[in-house]
């Protein structure tokens, strides 16, 4: 379960770099950002759990 989230915040992360150098979604990619660090800053916490 712990890699499936790191490969979605991985995903949104890629496709926040192509939105933001390409700017083609404006603010939805900011949000995806977002969930994509929430998403990695879980699986980091629950390692050091």
């Amino acid at each position: 379960m712990g890699n499936l989230l790191y490969m979605v915040a991985v995903v949104l992360v890629v496709i926040w770099a192509i939105g933001f150098f390409g700017y083609a979604a404006g603010g939805i990619i900011h949000v995806l950002l977002v969930i994509a660090l929430v998403l990695f800053l879980l699986k980091f916490i629950r390692r050091e759990a």
